[in-house]
């Protein structure tokens, strides 16, 4: 199998082309195909988010999507706003009865440490 078949396998298996389809357009045995796209499988390249390095990845680990935790955290700061942050509760303060928004837990009971404070030493 030339290099040039080779690279046809991967640009129609990216694609989304079955092993037969690839197999038929080429004029390839199938196993030849499969065993080709498995052994490549192992060998993936990904590009770093922040700096476009490349990034050798296992088969059996996730993708990683940052060459390194200082480039994660450069990332992160420049697209605050890409987050998917959806778990925002609307709740009301227990001591002061004033409605605000709390991320990630409808659990809270006060707005501020200032009304948590309050409240504890309207107790005593």
């Amino acid at each position: 199998m030339t290099s040039d078949e080779k690279k046809e396998i991967i640009k129609l298996s990216n694609q989304g082309l079955g092993y037969t389809k690839i197999a038929g357009i080429l004029n390839l045995p199938c196993n030849t195909v499969k065993t080709h796209l498995r052994r490549e499988k192992g060998k993936e390249q990904h590009i770093c988010l922040h700096c476009g390095k490349t990034i050798n990845t296992t088969a059996a680990k996730k993708i990683k999507k940052f060459c390194s935790d200082k480039c994660r955290m450069a990332w992160w700061n420049e697209h605050r706003n890409e987050g998917n942050k959806k778990a925002f509760y609307t709740v009301t303060c227990k001591y002061c009865g004033k409605e605000f928004r709390a991320y990630s837990t409808s659990k809270r009971l006060y707005c501020s440490r200032r009304c948590y404070a309050d409240a504890r030493r309207k107790d005593n």
